[in-house]
């Protein structure tokens, strides 16, 4: 539940993200996301001009950044790679861009660099949650620097001037110091009321003083600048695309060559994070990691299905049984400063 005061809280952020009233903005996120529903209100309520497409498809995409002289427009960065590489654009045909704002992932060097050269607009990355009614904190083009500052390349950049950022300790919420990593909190005035019907969800991630806990573990350098390093929960972050791990136990237990199954999300350049699944087989039935993909697509949407699957005699546990997922993920996240995408 959002207040109209806090959904329009990201007005104070226009000049950073190059809108204005004669802005022309590209909407074709979902609009149960806040990248879809609150992009475009919020050109709405500028006065802006706004081109809205049903789905995502970098051939429309690309066809309405000329047609309509797209200026702005807010992707995640596989976008970004994708309408580079489409066949047929090349560097200042989207000469009509002013500005990029994009989020799910951080930016690679290679794609900063294609995009400053092929594309000619700012690159702004922005951080934030649907509780948090999009953005807290903003990585500006002027950041986007990776001969000089390197290291901000996966920084999520600093907080918005109006908004409150602590890094705690995930047990007991006290601060930790500069640098240590920690739970993200924010308190701004575009936090969510609450969960719709749900007061006790509610009262697990606010704070009887107003801090929002966002789940993310993060830290800030000693410039104010913020990384996001993990998740408290479990829940992967694909293109953008929450998935719950559970959910897609559920439906790979239902092949019967699956007798148990662990979900974990692997570092992937271009998504981020992709699902992968750890799986004990059923004694004496047999099956391809491809024909149990396959036989799962009947239960989840395509991006909640793994992309691969591993074989294993047993699941590590705790004394109380519990799956350790983290142990499951630290093969793929060893070499990675981030454990998230």
């Amino acid at each position: 539940m959002m207040s109209q005061a806090g959904f329009f809280a990201a007005f104070k952020a226009l000049d950073s993200w190059c809108l204005d009233e004669k802005s022309v903005s590209l909407a074709m996120m979902p609009m149960f996301h806040f990248s879809g529903s609150g992009w475009s209100l919020l050109n709405l309520g500028i006065g802006s001009r706004i081109v809205l497409q049903r789905d995502v498809d970098l051939a429309d995409i690309v066809d309405a950044i000329k047609r309509f002289k797209i200026t702005n427009i807010i992707l995640p960065p596989i976008l970004i790679q994708g309408i580079m590489a489409f066949p047929g654009v090349e560097p200042g045909d989207l000469g009509s861009l002013r500005a990029i704002s994009y989020g799910g992932s951080p930016i690679s060097e290679a794609v900063l660099e294609d995009a400053t050269r092929m594309l000619g607009c700012d690159l702004i990355q922005l951080y934030g949650l649907t509780e948090t009614a999009g953005g807290v904190s903003q990585l500006d083009f002027e950041d986007h620097d990776p001969a000089n500052r390197p290291e901000l390349m996966r920084s999520c950049g600093k907080p918005f001037p109006w908004v409150e950022l602590r890094i705690v300790d995930v047990q007991t919420g006290e601060d930790i110091k500069t640098g240590e990593r920690g739970e993200i909190w924010v308190r701004a005035p575009q936090n969510m009321i609450g969960y719709w019907n749900k007061p006790e969800e509610t009262a697990e991630t606010i704070t009887n003083d107003n801090w929002l806990r966002t789940g993310d573990i993060g830290r800030l350098d000693d410039n104010g600048y913020l990384y996001l390093l993990d998740r408290v929960s479990d829940m992967i972050v694909s293109g953008a695309e929450n998935v719950y791990p559970v959910e897609v136990e559920n439906a790979l237990v239902k092949h019967p060559a699956v007798a148990e199954a662990a979900v974990i999300g692997v570092p992937d350049d271009h998504w981020g994070e992709t699902v992968r699944a750890i799986v004990v087989r059923t004694p004496g039935v047999a099956a391809t990691s491809e024909e149990i993909i396959e036989d799962t697509r009947a239960h989840l949407a395509g991006y909640k299905l793994p992309k691969a699957i591993d074989f294993v005699e047993e699941l590590p546990r705790n004394t109380t049984g519990k799956v350790l997922r983290r142990e499951l993920r630290e093969p793929y996240w060893a070499s990675r400063e981030r454990e998230i995408g």
